[in-house]
């Protein structure tokens, strides 16, 4: 198991650092036991309350709302892999090996490690798939980008859409490759899942996800695919 990795996250999310303090803690990892088992739409603060043996006045301390979590759940996530790629990649000088490791850390980064002692990290993931795309699908979502809430995401594509160029520095599109990237490895799990006959990945064989992503990556800015 990695070490435990402690990550910053921008100051806009929340109204107190849940890090600082043991409530502020388990209000994070409650938060991710309950929102994998009911879902965003079901949880609730007060659900989350009655589960941490607190007050719902004692969460909106920490959380200006449930979106703010949320957003603060999946920027955490974004962060950590961050780190868990500039990690595997350090030592690495071919942009095309870096970007297999990428995409195989993207593709089984629910094994990597924790996050924190306290969390469950398989649940975390599970939320990124299912969840993700809510942090950021919503009518605030301009005054939320320009308040940084997006910062972690964005910093993570701009990296990765760097190593793009240094493949093909000629590919017109490598901003929109790396975020499809990130959407497709979520979508196809979530398929794989639940919707299987809108993929070929098969959700107990993830080696199908890294072979997707690759052809998606490679095939996109004109490098022949390993054999």
């Amino acid at each position: 198991m990695s070490a435990i990795i402690k990550v910053s996250l921008n100051e806009n999310i929340y109204l107190r650092d849940p890090e600082t303090t043991d409530l502020g803690r388990k209000i994070i990892s409650e938060g991710i036991r309950l929102i994998d088992e009911l879902g965003f739409e079901q949880f609730t603060f007060k659900k989350l309350a009655t589960a941490i043996e607190s007050t719902e006045a004692s969460i909106y301390r920490y959380f200006e709302n449930k979106h703010k979590l949320l957003v603060y759940i999946i920027s955490w996530y974004w962060a950590w892999l961050d780190y868990q790629i500039s990690y595997q990649t350090n030592n690495i000088r071919d942009p095309q090996e870096k970007l297999r490791i990428i995409i195989r850390v993207i593709s089984e980064s629910h094994r990597a490690g924790s996050f924190a002692a306290s969390v469950d990290e398989a649940a975390l993931f599970r939320i990124v798939v299912s969840e993700a795309s809510k942090a950021f699908l919503t009518k605030e979502v301009d005054e939320e980008n320009r308040a940084g809430l997006f910062r972690d995401y964005k910093a993570l594509c701009q990296r990765i859409g760097e190593i793009v160029k240094q493949i093909n520095p000629d590919y017109p599109y490598p901003h929109a490759l790396v975020s499809t990237l990130f959407e497709m490895s979520r979508k196809h799990v979530f398929f794989a899942q639940h919707l299987p006959s809108l993929t070929d990945v098969k959700y107990k064989d993830l080696r199908t996800l890294v072979g997707f992503l690759e052809h998606l990556m490679f095939s996109s800015l004109g490098v022949p695919l390993e054999q």
